[in-house]
């Protein structure tokens, strides 16, 4: 039974590009112990696999944010001491930064990960014993994939699976078929207007669906009361960690939303999702699942996309009467 462990900590988006890799492992080795070292704020994303054994937090953002404090330090060592008792059979790290190759260098075991020339950050190859080249044009999910099979040297299996399995919560915030709104993003320039976003849910209510509109802070909570007055049915939730988060996203009959980790969490938990990119290119990092899923990847760069192609694109893989 091998013991494996992974490194990818952070932002949300990658830590559910990494999902598969735990499946595909479990699906290789079923009996393999896999733990995965994560940023504290997505240790319940991790938790949702029932295939990892292990999530262990760290607190990177805030460590660095006072290197003095006497907490911080204990919990280094704490993080360190939750390495120090198991030896790994291959630790792998898909992040590709030179703080994630520092982590792994806190794990016993043999340590992979990309190669100088297709590493985020070319540095971070001088810290694995076993490097691999997994060329950079690939998605983010593929490229993912391919350095764990080059690791483990199996074949990639041909299915895609994220394999979460979400507890049971209490019951859903909406009764009446709904979409999730996720208006809100890290940056200025990858937010959608306002006013579309008032049109989108005014057609959206018109077709028979309430829409949702979930926040993280004070100004995404303004942003989603001013939406929601404007719209004839919709709801701004309290606030939600990221599993009542998760569930809202998976009793949802669809999903529209900017370039959010969130967006990429409903793809992978199976709903039909429009992903609307205004700062950003959907290429490499846009919402992917696999062959075949319902999900649209809309505007890129300086490239918000029209109401109308919102419209055209969540008949495309959600259209019908609400259930």
């Amino acid at each position: 039974m091998p013991n494996i462990l992974l490194i990818k900590t952070s932002s949300l988006g990658d830590v559910v590009h990494n999902l598969p890799v735990a499946s595909d492992i479990r699906a290789r080795f079923p009996r393999a112990r896999i733990d995965w070292v994560v940023e504290e704020a997505y240790r319940d994303v991790v938790g949702m696999h029932p295939g990892v054994h292990r999530a262990i937090p760290v607190a990177w953002r805030r460590w660095r944010g006072n290197v003095l404090k006497p907490a911080h330090w204990r919990e280094v060592v704490q993080f360190r001491r939750a390495l120090s008792g198991m030896r790994y059979d291959c630790v792998i790290d898909t992040q590709g930064l030179i703080k994630s190759a520092l982590l792994a260098q806190a794990a016993s075991g043999t340590r992979h990960g990309y190669a100088g020339r297709c590493a985020r950050e070319p540095l971070a190859a001088k810290f694995y014993d076993v490097t691999h080249l997994v060329p950079r044009d690939l998605h983010a999910v593929t490229r993912n994939r391919r350095l764990a099979a080059m690791a483990l040297g199996y074949e990639l299996p041909a299915t895609l699976d994220y394999g979460i399995a979400l507890p049971a919560g209490a019951a859903p915030i909406e009764p009446r078929p709904y979409c999730v709104l996720l208006h809100a993003t890290s940056r200025p320039d990858k937010l959608w207007p306002e006013p579309a976003w008032e049109r989108l849910g005014s057609e959206l209510a018109r077709q028979g669906y309430a829409a949702i509109l979930p926040w993280g802070n004070d100004a995404e909570r303004a942003r989603s009361e001013r939406i929601a007055r404007a719209l004839p049915a919709a709801t701004v939730p309290p606030a939600l960690g990221i599993l009542g988060v998760a569930r809202l996203l998976a009793e949802a009959h669809a999903v529209i939303g900017v370039d959010t980790g969130l967006t990429h969490l409903a793809a992978a938990l199976g709903r039909p999702v429009v992903a609307l990119y205004c700062g950003t290119h959907p290429g490499l990092t846009g919402v992917y699942a696999g062959q075949g899923a319902r999900v649209r990847n809309l505007g890129g760069a300086r490239m918000a996309p029209e109401v109308d192609e919102v419209l055209t694109a969540f008949d495309e893989v959600a259209g019908g009467d609400p259930a």
